[in-house]
């Protein structure tokens, strides 16, 4: 990033919060907060991003002395043998504190609330950010006990809070209902960090900066979207918590309608945060609730020695048909998309780790060279961030033979000398500019249930059985057939190969 942007976001976070923030970590024991809430907040303190005078408190229930939180907070940062590094971190250590306490208990929120005014001593501006990195289950005795005893009456206050947001429509509307009788709008920052990828961020640049995306990205041009999620391995002993919610709610209601939404929507009359949320509300209206006829189901099954879904020692329930992988297809009934499927695709135990958003044009008229594929434009999200169009080309030399090639911006490649900061690490960032752009609204949550409540209630009160695929495979047999049926053309796709080194692990 350019200094002079740099020095922008900094002074923009001094204007909002005039050089003063207090941070509680809630749930500061917990895996998110150690893997990624921590470590982004360590990332934004080594750049400069964090005010001057800036405090963090982890708070959880367990009972840790310093050096075992220290221990805990930093084993995911990577500091390496920067000299200058480490002292960065020290110094980020020294602006950070641990308390323990309960969630529901009263006398444990007023000696919070003690520790904190403790900590701020006499500061002036107590700003305060409370970021809820615990599951749903508390998340209404948090934000009780924060309003009733940590609110910072006349400052800034900023709640964040983590998916799931409720299980279905009713169940978010109740929770939407009770966090709002405590918090304003404008404090709470509902946070999906697939908003804060680099990709899904650059989605509005690519179609709003670039002439000729705007003159093609429309049904007369498009043929089918497919926005598809694949990680290469299961539950691996989280199948208890996994079974609950399925790959429906724990991908595809969030992340990828987020994605479909930044795709399809209409272009916002500024970059201004409600004016971008305001389209995608717009185009989550447009698109009506999921059918089951329009759905493949499917749970994976041992291969070798890669055990099925139901061997995860962790399920209570081993006749679950919670799947473990879906494709659904969205129809979205406006000018621009009427009749182009939006076919979102997620699974555990797949062949391998993959986001990506692929946009496949209808064939060209009257085409003059037989068999030849249909473009594609592709946007990577992870891993290896690119951009790339599938293109037919003749092939080199003397033959007059087709070939398909690619117009491509591979990011490790083309901006070598740049990091791309974690989503989280962007994201929280946000919340201190006040920015919620990439978070997601209230109204937006509602629209987005409405969509998936039909089909997951009925998934669930008919118990739909779920195809069986093999772990370590594409996903089930019928995949093909099905997205055939909603006119995606494989056509070219088993020759073609985008050059990127296969990538392993774990997708966030």
């Amino acid at each position: 990033m350019a200094s002079s942007a740099i020095q922008e976001l900094i002074q923009d976070v001094d204007k909002q919060l005039h050089g003063s923030i207090t941070i509680v970590v809630f749930g500061a024991s917990g895996d998110l907060a150690k893997k990624k809430t921590f470590p982004s907040l360590f990332g934004l303190y080594r750049n400069g991003f964090l005010p001057k005078d800036t405090r963090i408190i982890g708070y959880a229930r367990t009972k840790m002395d310093r050096d075992d939180f220290v221990k805990r907070i930093t084993q995911y940062m990577k500091i390496g043998d920067d000299p200058e590094i480490k002292k960065k971190l020290n110094s980020f250590l020294e602006i950070t504190s641990y308390h323990a306490g309960k969630y529901d208990e009263e006398a444990s929120w007023k000696d919070l609330a003690q520790y904190i005014n403790k900590v701020e001593g006499n500061v002036e501006k107590k700003n305060r950010l409370f970021y809820v990195a615990l599951p749903p289950s508390v998340f209404l005795d948090v934000a009780s006990g924060v309003r009733g005893h940590c609110y910072s009456e006349g400052f800034i206050n900023r709640i964040v809070i983590e998916k799931p947001f409720g299980k279905d429509l009713e169940s978010s509307r109740e929770l939407g209902r009770d966090i709002g009788k405590l918090f304003k709008e404008d404090e709470i920052y509902r946070i999906d960090h697939y908003l804060g990828k680099e990709m899904v961020k650059n989605l509005m640049t690519l179609r709003f900066a670039n002439v000729f995306f705007g003159q093609v990205w429309d049904r007369r041009n498009i043929d089918n979207v497919q926005i598809t999620f694949k990680e290469p391995f299961g539950t691996e002993g989280r199948g208890g918590y996994f079974d609950e919610f399925g790959i429906i709610r724990d991908v595809m209601q969030n992340h990828l309608l987020q994605v479909l939404s930044l795709v399809a929507m209409e272009r916002p009359i500024s970059t201004d945060a409600e004016a971008i949320r305001d389209e995608k509300v717009k185009v989550l209206k447009c698109i009506e609730p999921l059918k089951l006829e329009d759905a493949l189901l499917g749970q994976y099954v041992r291969n070798g020695d890669k055990p099925g879904y139901k061997e995860d020692d962790s399920l209570s329930d081993k006749d679950t048909n919670c799947p473990t992988f879906a494709a659904l297809v969205a129809h979205i009934h406006n000018e621009r998309w009427e009749g182009v499927p939006f076919i979102m695709k997620a699974g555990k135990a797949l062949n391998e780790a993959k986001v990506e958003i692929r946009i496949q044009f209808r064939n060209v008229s009257g085409n003059l060279f037989k068999n030849t594929p249909r473009n594609e434009l592709v946007l990577r999200i992870q891993p290896s961030e690119a951009v790339y169009m599938k293109v037919n080309n003749k092939h080199p030399g003397l033959s007059y033979q087709t070939l398909q090639s690619d117009l491509d911006l591979t990011y490790h490649r083309r901006y070598s000398d740049l990091k791309i900061p974690d989503a989280y690490e962007a994201l929280i960032l946000d919340v201190l500019r006040g920015d919620h752009s990439n978070f997601v609204r209230d109204d937006e949550l509602d629209a987005a249930w409405k969509i998936f409540t039909p089909i997951l209630h009925e998934i669930e009160g008919k118990k739909i059985l779920p195809k069986e695929y093999k772990y370590g495979s594409r996903g089930p047999d019928e995949l093909d057939d099905f997205v055939r049926k909603y006119g995606y053309d494989r056509l070219g796709a088993n020759e073609y190969k985008w050059p990127v080194q296969s990538v392993s692990g774990e997708l966030d």
